[in-house]
């Protein structure tokens, strides 16, 4: 099973920082990265910058379409307007059915504001408590969300098709 976790900073370089921290982590074994992303927001910036850390990714990374989606989501719908925004809340809805729901969304949306950063990573096989340990100098705020095999199966396939 598959977890689709999110590290919220209290600044907005601490996402790049836990990207060095995770890597350290999947180098010694203690957590598998299928994929990873950031998102930075500098204060005083209108909108947060996002980027794919494919030298995490492994072997079963998704697209950069996913990535795209869920930021797009997530920060993003509310500059596009109502049609636009329409379109991408029906897509958020099928996500719903990969584990990815509302909740969550609105949770992150909530938390990943101007001056914060997040580290997103898709993950297995984590030994909880040392990856906890590792970023407990950073004082991240966690959220995530738990994706069955089903589930990370379907996720798969949508974002292989796109």
């Amino acid at each position: 099973m598959a977890t689709l976790t999110v590290w919220r900073f209290k600044e907005s370089n601490g996402a790049e920082r836990a990207a060095t921290t995770l890597a350290d982590l999947q180098s010694q074994g203690l957590v598998s990265v299928h994929d990873a992303a950031t998102v930075s927001w500098p204060a005083g910036r209108k909108r947060p910058r996002t980027r794919q850390l494919h030298d995490l990714a492994g072997a079963g990374a998704l697209s950069g379409s996913f990535w795209g989606l869920l930021f797009g989501l997530l920060f993003f719908v509310p500059l596009f307007g109502m049609a636009v925004g329409a379109a991408l809340g029906a897509v958020g809805g099928s996500l719903a059915d990969i584990g990815i729901d509302d909740d969550f969304i609105d949770s992150v949306r909530m938390e990943v504001q101007p001056g914060t950063s997040a580290l997103f990573v898709l993950t297995s096989d984590a030994v909880p408590e040392n990856v906890q340990d590792a970023f407990a100098g950073e004082h991240p705020q966690l959220l995530y969300t738990n994706l069955t095999g089903d589930e990370e199966a379907r996720l798969r396939e949508y974002f292989a098709e796109v």
